[in-house]
């Protein structure tokens, strides 16, 4: 069905960490409300918003709530045997977040993941401008030397998939209910990877 990607061929591979790569544990609900937010609203964008003075023990309560719900992300099933498949026919592999560099690194320990991402290609909300501007991906394809249309942006939320659409890489939507809600933005859609895991190479 998703033949036309050429996916067999596409080198460069970028996920999305908390849920996609991992079942996020995070409360997003009680997070805002603990930081004083609207329902629904973009918490990075909403803290960048605010006068310095009011966002800096805000921005120091989110990184603590991040950093507790990180050791506590479980495996996203059928993860490990993609990322495996991938790296075994030399794809590199990187990692866009906005979350900060220590909660990446808490969260893919917890989950055995650590091995499969070099430092320097896992960029957080601190390293380039936030999902879903396309900034860092238009910065792992410089660092690549690699084109767009031989890289893919893998992810759970609308943002990662604006990102991608953004930087004019393939998207994969992976949606565990199988809603996928933004289709405008979703080239392939999934609810595991264990659907596209053949197609990889």
């Amino acid at each position: 069905m998703w033949e036309e990607y050429r996916l067999h061929q596409r080198n460069f591979w970028i996920f999305d960490l908390d849920g996609t790569l991992t079942i996020s544990a995070h409360d997003f609900e009680y997070i805002r409300g603990k930081l004083g937010l609207e329902a629904d609203a973009p918490i990075l964008e909403a803290l960048n918003a605010m006068p310095e003075d009011q966002a800096a023990p805000l921005w120091e309560s989110l990184n603590q709530m991040e950093e507790y719900f990180a050791g506590k992300a479980t495996l996203m099933h059928g993860a490990v045997e993609f990322l495996q498949r991938l790296r075994a026919r030399g794809a590199q592999l990187a990692i866009l977040t906005r979350n900060t560099m220590p909660v990446v690194e808490k969260t893919l320990l917890a989950c055995g993941l650590n091995h499969f991402f070099p430092h320097e290609q896992i960029l957080d909300r601190d390293s380039c401008k936030p999902k879903p501007s396309p900034d860092g991906i238009c910065h792992l394809l410089d660092y690549w030397q690699a084109d767009a249309d031989d890289t893919v942006m893998v992810g759970d939320y609308l943002y990662d998939l604006q990102a991608g659409r953004g930087a004019g890489v393939t998207t994969i939507h992976l949606d565990r209910q199988g809603d996928f809600a933004w289709p405008e933005v979703a080239d392939i859609c999934i609810r595991e990877f264990a659907e596209i895991e053949a197609l990889v190479g």
